[in-house]
């Protein structure tokens, strides 16, 4: 199976600096757009989160700034699910351009799943972990580990 593909888009005028680089907080953005793009695909899209009252919340997210990313440059982000248990969902988001082989960014994240009743933590329904089972399945390569488990440190 291809990487997933969970976003497209192209870097806006709102979204660039005054270096002439996509900003830092707009990458957060992209991923969390991705990430709202694999809750649709796990059974948590608007009209789920309606209807049970249950979400996602990021509990910690980490970006890595690999390359220049300039104004008007066709982007989409590459989702890969590093593991996940009965509540919390780990994450793996990389940036591309077309003709560029390596990422642009990197983003680790945990989520959790929420009952926004409490809110409180609450387990995945059967449905969104048999989802994610069969995302894990068909996932073809694991992500570059450089960029996952990092810590920021001077040594």
């Amino acid at each position: 199976m291809p990487a997933l593909i969970t976003y497209r888009t192209r870097v806006l005028p709102e979204w660039v600096d005054y270096n002439g680089h996509l900003r830092d907080a707009y990458y957060l953005l992209i991923f969390s757009y991705a990430t709202d793009a694999l809750m649709e695909r796990i059974g948590l899209d608007a009209d789920a989160r309606g209807q049970s009252g249950h979400s996602l919340f990021t509990l910690e997210a980490h970006i890595n700034y690999l390359h220049e990313v300039k104004l008007d440059t066709e982007v989409w982000v590459q989702t890969f699910i590093i593991g996940f248990d009965k509540k919390r969902l780990h994450l793996y988001h990389s940036l591309h351009r077309k003709d560029f082989e390596e990422a642009l960014s990197a983003s680790e994240q945990l989520l959790l799943h929420v009952d926004m009743a409490g809110p409180k933590s609450a387990p995945f329904t059967a449905s969104s972990i048999e989802q994610l089972e069969n995302l894990v399945t068909g996932q073809d390569s694991q992500p570059h580990s450089l960029y996952v488990g990092r810590t920021i440190r001077i040594p």
